[in-house]
């Protein structure tokens, strides 16, 4: 019986704290995506793209920034 209690105790925990993690995930990758994102043009370059400065945007095409704005 008491088995029991203590199982169905460390079940409820583990959920709960599964539950807690989740939203805390779920609120950093709001946050990450919601913020504009820029590189300068060497970033860029490191990250194996080009900078487009004069096209319209300025973007970075290809490599681990493409499509982040280059200022």
């Amino acid at each position: 019986m008491r088995i029991r209690r203590i199982l169905a105790a460390v079940v409820a925990t583990a959920a709960l704290a599964g539950l807690g993690l989740t939203g805390a995930a779920t609120a950093t990758a709001a946050t990450a995506q919601g913020a504009p994102s820029y590189v300068t043009p060497s970033e860029c370059k490191q990250g194996g793209g080009t900078p487009a400065i004069n096209e319209a945007g300025n973007y970075c095409k290809g490599g681990t920034h493409d499509g982040e704005q280059v200022d």
